[in-house]
């Protein structure tokens, strides 16, 4: 088997609940960031890494996200002849990936829908990305996992530290840390903190070894009664070796609404066509929130006051 990681699987047929109702009719990941929608992301960090060939694995409801990829020879006319060559550069790239697109027939977890690609990417090695979380790095967070897998030749987890609060979120691995490289010993899923004493959480970024198939085929329903990749990934671990890569850069989580914001206000203020008057109205905002802070203080010292019989 070559090393070389040339194939990347996008999992995206998730309901994305946590956006309703914005998630109703529109998939979760054509929310945009600014003007980007999320799914774009995940595509640029593959293609970024060396990714040539991308399957994103779909479900009902999700036709806009191949209709985004795609070319659009309306559009792209619209605009040559309103002379918007910016735009149209925009929209015109084919990203330097072959994409193609599997549906997934029913919302049964990561793992199952990882699984739906086993026939594409058959016996080579491959990534997955999550389209959730979006890294800013100078080196693409994929690429860092890349190049731990083609030094082993072991299956590689992206990771990063959580606090206490957030462990319940994600897949957790346990294991020795030598130079940023994690010899990975157990992976769980979700635990409640107190099941663990790690807090190295796996980050949505996988480069597997295609023998994770065989044990996805074999993984039974876990928590919330899904396939889970973490679970496999543990039955993978007692036959093989698995490293985890604690990954350098910023991260925004944007399947979360905070996460979401955060991401959306960082970009925007990043976009020097942007920066400044959304800086003027932050900081504005912000004033007028310390404003009110101050009159609410001031009014719970009177009442405090009038209680008291002051």
């Amino acid at each position: 088997m070559a090393f070389r990681v040339r194939k990347a699987v996008i999992p995206a047929a998730g309901l994305g609940t946590r956006f309703l109702p914005a998630t109703k009719a529109q998939p979760k990941e054509m929310l945009p960031i600014v003007d980007t929608p999320i799914i774009e992301f995940a595509v640029k960090e593959a293609v970024a890494s060396g990714i040539d060939d991308i399957i994103i694995i779909t479900g009902r409801g999700k036709r806009a996200i191949e209709d985004h990829l795609d070319r659009s020879p309306e559009l792209e006319n619209h605009l040559m002849q309103n002379q918007k060559h910016g735009l149209l550069e925009n929209i015109t790239s084919d990203f330097g990936a072959d994409i193609h697109f599997i549906r997934q027939k029913a919302p049964l977890g990561l793992g199952h829908a990882v699984l739906q690609a086993a026939k594409h990417i058959g016996d080579d090695p491959f990534a997955v990305l999550l389209a959730d979380e979006i890294y800013e790095s100078d080196v693409p967070c994929l690429r860092q996992v890349i190049d731990v897998f083609e030094r082993t030749g072991e299956s590689v987890l992206g990771l990063r530290r959580v606090p206490d609060t957030e462990v319940s979120r994600y897949g957790i691995a346990e294991g020795q840390v030598h130079n940023g490289v994690v010899t990975v010993s157990r992976l769980i899923e979700k635990p409640r903190p107190e099941q663990t004493t790690s807090r190295l959480a796996v980050c949505g970024r996988y480069v597997l070894r295609p023998e994770v198939f065989e044990c996805l085929r074999s993984t039974a329903p876990g928590v919330n009664n899904e396939i889970q990749l973490t679970d496999a990934l543990q039955t993978l671990l007692a036959q093989r070796t698995i490293y985890g890569m604690l990954i350098a850069g910023k991260v925004y989580d944007v399947g979360d609404k905070i996460g979401f914001l955060k991401a959306t206000i960082d970009i925007a203020l990043s976009r020097p066509e942007l920066r400044q008057e959304l800086a003027e109205f932050m900081a504005a905002r912000l004033v007028e929130l310390a404003g009110e802070q101050e009159v609410k203080a001031a009014a719970a010292g009177i009442a405090r006051g009038r209680e008291s019989g002051l």
